[in-house]
């Protein structure tokens, strides 16, 4: 038989005893010839009986110092699933707002490389109209020079047929 101790006393599991303090207390035995002595039988039974009493009180304790741990024990698992909960909610935000935070980033590199073809667009525009602009003015300076010119040959051909 499998066997536990409490306090100073054994116990037998596997045998139920619903003996009381006031059982053992007020025991009664009968007399035999040459029997034990009634006030040392009483005296000792008293004394197991203020045992009995004593490990009942304490055994009742203990079970209501266990309910309150059990009771602590489940509002600390509570608590610890709800800061689970709490946590994986957080990592969850956590990802989203980088999620987002990365879409917005990307949104933004695109913009910018958009507005930066668009300028290097109007930039070649630009140096389009400038390359077409020196080349109107290359053009209007070579016929001015050319009309120049033959407005001077012009001169010195009414010179030289003025000298004559």
């Amino acid at each position: 038989m499998e066997e536990r101790m409490t306090g100073e006393f054994r116990i037998e599991r596997g045998e139920r005893s619903d003996l009381t303090p006031l059982d053992i207390r007020y025991q009664e035995f009968r007399q035999g010839l040459r029997g034990y002595s009634v006030a040392e039988v009483r005296e000792y039974l008293g004394r197991v009986a203020d045992v009995q009493t004593a490990l009942i009180e304490e055994n009742e304790r203990l079970r209501s110092y266990i309910r309150e741990l059990e009771a602590e024990l489940a509002k600390a698992r509570e608590g610890e699933a709800e800061l689970k909960r709490a946590v994986v909610a957080a990592e969850r935000i956590a990802r989203e707002i980088k999620a987002q935070a990365e879409r917005e980033a990307e949104l933004i590199k695109r913009e910018t490389e958009s507005e930066r073809q668009a300028a290097l667009q109007e930039l070649i525009e630009q140096m389009k109209r400038i390359k077409n602009d020196i080349e109107q003015v290359r053009n209007e300076r070579e016929l001015f020079v050319g009309q120049f010119r033959a407005l001077l040959e012009g001169y010195m051909t009414s010179l030289d047929r003025f000298k004559r």
